[in-house]
């Protein structure tokens, strides 16, 4: 994945960047982490700037997160409920209450959501689901969209410009701090997982 990364930065330079940036967003074992890596080292040996590559960098992010937003306002909070109250939900012991509750939640602390979760591996790109399902605002959701991506880009394209050749070992680190987010993450979700089958088929 990493050589596909950089021929086709290296062949297309800002709209490689652009594009590997959008397909992330769909397709997260690309990584941000290493196109934003090299296209800061890029900046070293050839006409590409570091303004350039953020700038670039932060337009396919804000895009591809408008796709997925747009994807939440199709699915809805309304198909959920209609979904967790059908046969197959009840099924599952699921309740409309569940996603009414998942809504005033992010009505209360969505902005935040929305912004801190751009710093964090695989939510960053699946956080836009649910802003689009809670119905927030296009504008408020853009903004913190565009500031959250553009400090991210910005830090690690800049990373990638002061490694200059050794790009590569910042990426490295970067790994690392990927696995660990991805690692909670499932533990996170294994304790969920946990806590639910216990209350909902098995009782107190």
């Amino acid at each position: 994945m990493e050589d596909f990364v950089i021929d086709i930065i290296n062949r297309f330079g800002y709209l490689g960047v652009f594009l590997l940036i959008i397909v992330e967003n769909f397709f997260p074992p690309i990584p941000s982490e290493i196109i934003l890596t090299f296209g800061g080292f890029m900046t070293t040996c050839s006409r590409m700037t570091v303004w350039g590559v953020i700038l670039s960098a932060t337009t396919g992010s804000s895009l591809g997160a408008v796709v997925l937003y747009i994807l939440g306002r199709v699915l809805n909070i309304n198909r959920l409920e209609l979904l967790f109250d059908s046969k197959f939900g009840k099924m599952l012991h699921l309740k409309a209450e569940d996603v009414r509750t998942a809504g005033k939640w992010f009505n209360k602390y969505g902005n935040r959501a929305v912004f801190f979760c751009r710093f964090v591996p695989i939510v960053r790109s699946l956080i836009s689901i649910p802003a689009g399902m809670a119905k927030m605002k296009l504008g408020t959701f853009l903004l913190l969209t565009i500031l959250g991506t553009f400090i991210w880009n910005s830090a690690l394209v800049y990373l990638g410009s002061l490694a200059g050749e050794t790009w590569g070992i910042i990426a490295s680190y970067l790994d690392y701090y990927t696995m660990i987010t991805v690692a909670v993450l499932v533990i996170l979700l294994l304790v969920f997982a946990v806590y639910f089958i216990k209350k909902r088929f098995i009782g107190p």
